[in-house]
């Protein structure tokens, strides 16, 4: 969209949800705990270029809504935090990157949303890296990123025997949009779903 200010990382302060992320973090990184502990089998890759990278999501959120018959008891925090955020057209969750593999340069070609993601799990050293434009930075544990993957982006966990885990949250730009574009790309958003789901289109494994 036109009128959208460009940056590759943008500033936390912005978004009020953001602190609140990172005051609860070790509520959330409990919740995260016992996700893998009793759900180990919803991690799944949601999208083709994950297959083969690394990386697996355990999706909280698809395409801005819950998820029938997840167990969202095992995380009342997260869940209690993420109802206020207006989740985007993609996913939120839980994203796990395994030792030495990273996601290759892409970029989704999308300014009405942003990404934020929280250190759940950070290799020693902070060996764990997102190179968004020209900007590089590392993940810390218990801290958000915020970035517009508009712009080139990749990612590589550089430890050879540690996972990186993040709370991976897409969520419409509302500090750009008006009230009525957020309700509109919403609507949108929900018709394109349907759609694809009547096609049998849907690519994001059996747990949505």
């Amino acid at each position: 969209m036109d009128d959208i200010p460009a940056a590759p990382f943008r500033d936390p302060s912005l978004y009020p949800f953001v602190k609140e992320l990172e005051d609860n973090y070790e509520a959330i990184k409990a919740e995260f705990e016992t996700l893998v502990e009793r759900e180990e089998d919803r991690f799944q890759s949601v999208t083709s270029m994950n297959y083969k990278s690394g990386w697996k999501t355990l999706v909280l959120y698809y395409n801005g809504h819950t998820i029938d018959d997840f167990p969202y008891h095992l995380c009342p925090v997260t869940k209690g935090i993420l109802d206020k955020v207006p989740v985007a057209g993609r996913i939120a969750g839980f994203n796990r990157q395994q030792p030495t593999s990273g996601i290759p340069l892409h970029s989704d070609g999308n300014n009405m949303w942003l990404t934020c993601q929280m250190g759940i799990k950070v290799p020693d050293g902070q060996k764990a890296w997102i190179r968004v434009g020209p900007e590089t930075r590392r993940w810390e544990t218990g801290k958000c990123l915020l970035y517009d993957t508009t712009y080139e982006h990749e990612t590589f966990n550089e430890s050879e025997d540690q996972e990186r885990v993040v709370l991976h949250v897409d969520f419409w730009n509302f500090v750009a949009l008006t009230p009525t574009e957020l309700a509109a790309m919403q609507k949108v958003y929900h018709l394109r779903e349907t759609f694809l789901r009547a096609e049998g289109l849907i690519q994001t494994g059996d747990k949505l």
